[in-house]
């Protein structure tokens, strides 16, 4: 009888650590991201901001939806990675094609926010600036 029950809890705990490693290993990736997230952007002007995050061969890609006063884009993501919870990602600017949006977020299960600046292609000297804001859809 001891010996089932150390075995079943054995099995439970091995059950337990995987099923945790599975998790943290999607949140690393940004898997545990992936979908429809609505909200605004901010700093030189203001607008809604969408992030639409996927899955594709492994990778997580993306696209922005962005209102603008100076007009409205969509915009594939050309980079994005995770550490943890963190992302990372830029895209060319649409409106300026001599220009590209860095943005940064921390990201929970149902909301994430962080910040964008926008800078001359190859370079880092940023020419505007602000923060995000978006909830899951």
């Amino acid at each position: 009888m001891r010996k089932r029950r150390f075995v079943w809890l054995l099995i439970v705990s091995c059950a337990l650590a995987v099923a945790s490693s599975r998790a943290e290993q999607k949140a690393s990736s940004g898997e545990a991201f992936v979908g429809a997230w609505t909200g605004t952007w901010d700093g030189s002007g203001s607008g809604n901001f969408d992030l639409i995050l996927d899955k594709k061969a492994g990778d997580v890609v993306g696209r922005v939806e962005v209102t603008t006063d100076g007009g409205n884009y969509t915009a594939d993501l050309k980079e994005v990675s995770f550490s943890g919870k963190t992302m990372k990602a830029k895209y060319d600017f649409p409106l300026d094609p001599s220009a590209e949006v860095g943005v940064s977020g921390t990201f929970d299960d149902r909301s994430a926010k962080g910040t964008w600046s926008l800078h001359p292609k190859g370079q880092d000297a940023e020419v505007a600036g602000g923060s995000w804001t978006v909830t899951r859809k």
